[in-house]
């Protein structure tokens, strides 16, 4: 492969998805690593060149994680931006990105070397027509847009694993047919189902129902599609459909990448560890139980958690982009996670929590220590998580159906109607069932492959793009680097 940095020398980059916590540390590694790139095309959305300009400085720039880059430059930091990164103001859900500067558009086209789709909806229950504008119409825009480029080497495109939905077993790095389904049932025709998009909105409309009541209906409309087909949420359902459409769609002689991390943490080494944004997935849990509202979570103590550090998915985009850039017809999918090379057990998991509040405690607003229970139930199965649920809220067991949780008192800080808090927490189970409850194993050959290559062709770069997931310790992870990151950046 030879020098990573130097590959990257001259090259013009499109990023989409670039405000989001992946597309950030993209845009930050690859600038900090190879500031003599051309240009990074960064596609915002944004009503005009202004309000993308804003958004990319106030959204991006501005935030923490660029730090060490603003101290490499000092006060050059605005012209370096501003000479490296070109804010674009579009909708990835639009065609040609609702773009309408032709002489922008004809320079992008001739000029774009690799294209980076890191844009998602990422809610698991987001409304439908929101999904699959992005996640699946967005996706297509962008082989579309590729398919326009005269210069183009190479689509990266980020996925999820959990596409796989709730398989169990160990999960290949296999791609997906056009119109495959994970039930084997009722035949999935994308056309059709922005169709039926479109009518279900039609309907609600002359129902006269307002904008609360048809955003929830579309929710609903969503979860049902997805389990027509096999899909656990309309995030991974949509996502699986991008995959479809770029699959079949891409022009043949540009090389095709398609990652599919697993569950996203914060960094592990740069630009510095422990750096994060929001609540993500498992942190909602750690950060309840930190605050003592949270005492369950209903899995198997052996099952494992499939985690991998934002900067190790960011180094696995960078080393397969230049791999692949000169192999036209490539098409390939890497899943990037750990649940084969370095497995993580909810019960390993659960204790490196308690362990971590019950040295750090967090403090309440009187300021005094938050005092967590000194054990997390692990409620192995649906009765228990029931007849745990029934006692602790006095809610009568019929009518109660579950078949998983991730979280049960999160929401009672605020939820005051008992009933509701029952319909939070069964939805959240149903959401989060297959990163909690489902025992799957995502194989990691490609990535393994890969990462032995860059080992032995690199050299002194092997540091910079560090991905040896094996060499992880969990419990030191957790302890001075995870939680922490969280406590500082995402809870503040």
């Amino acid at each position: 492969m030879g020098s990573i940095t130097d590959y990257l020398e001259n090259k013009t980059i499109l990023v989409t998805g670039g405000t989001g916590f992946l597309g950030k540390i993209f845009v930050e590694k690859i600038l900090r690593v190879q500031p003599n790139i051309k240009n990074l095309y960064f596609l915002i959305r944004a009503s005009d060149p202004y309000s993308a300009f804003h958004r990319l400085h106030s959204e991006v720039i501005s935030k923490d994680l660029f730090r060490v880059l603003k101290e490499k430059h000092g006060k050059n930091m605005n012209t370096f931006i501003s000479e490296k990164v070109i804010p674009v103001a579009g909708d990835i859900g639009l065609e040609n990105f609702g773009v309408t500067n032709l002489d922008l558009l004809n320079e992008m086209w001739r000029t774009v070397d690799v294209v980076v789709c890191s844009a998602a909806s990422t809610m698991f229950d987001e409304r439908y027509d929101v999904a699959f504008a992005t996640n699946t119409l967005g996706v297509e825009h962008v082989s579309d847009f590729v398919n326009n480029c005269t210069n183009i080497k190479l689509l990266l495109h980020v996925s999820t694993a959990y596409v796989s939905g709730e398989r169990s077993g160990i999960i290949f790095e296999n791609p997906f047919k056009m119109g495959e389904t994970l039930n084997g049932k009722n035949d999935l025709n994308i056309k059709e189902e922005r169709l039926v998009i479109q009518d279900r909105h039609r309907q609600l409309v002359p129902e006269n129902a307002d904008e609360e009541a048809i955003s929830s209906a579309m929710k609903n409309f969503g979860l049902q599609r997805a389990n027509l087909h096999g899909w656990p949420n309309t995030y991974v359902f949509t996502k699986a459909m991008g995959e479809m459409l770029l699959l079949e769609g891409l022009r043949k002689d540009v090389s095709l990448v398609i990652l599919r991390p697993t569950i996203i943490t914060s960094t592990y080494k740069e630009p510095f560890p422990g750096w994060i944004e929001g609540i993500k997935t498992i942190d909602g849990f750690i950060a309840s139980y930190g605050k003592g509202r949270t005492s369950c979570f209903l899995s198997d103590p052996d099952k494992v958690l499939d985690l991998i550090p934002g900067d190790m998915v960011i180094n696995a985009m960078i080393l397969a982009m230049v791999a692949h850039m000169n192999k036209p017809y490539s098409r390939i999918i890497y899943h990037v996670g750990s649940s084969m090379s370095n497995p993580l057990s909810i019960s390993s998991f659960r204790n490196c929590v308690i362990d971590y509040f019950i040295k750090h405690p967090l403090m309440s607003r009187q300021g005094s220590p938050i005092i967590t229970t000194r054990d997390i139930k692990l409620l192995t199965s649906t009765n228990s998580f029931n007849r745990y649920v029934a006692i602790r809220y006095m809610i009568p067991l019929k009518g109660i159906q579950c078949a998983n949780i991730l979280l049960c008192q999160t929401f009672s800080a605020w939820c005051h109607d008992a009933e509701r808090k029952i319909k939070i927490v069964l939805r959240l189970a149903e959401l989060f069932k297959p990163y909690v409850l489902i025992h799957n194993i995502f194989d990691d050959a490609n990535l393994n492959i890969l990462n032995g290559i860059v080992s032995e062709s690199i050299g002194a770069e092997k540091e910079t793009f560090f991905l040896d997931v094996k060499s992880i310790n969990w419990e030191d992870y957790f302890t001075n680097i995870h939680i922490p990151g969280l406590v500082k950046y995402a809870l503040k």
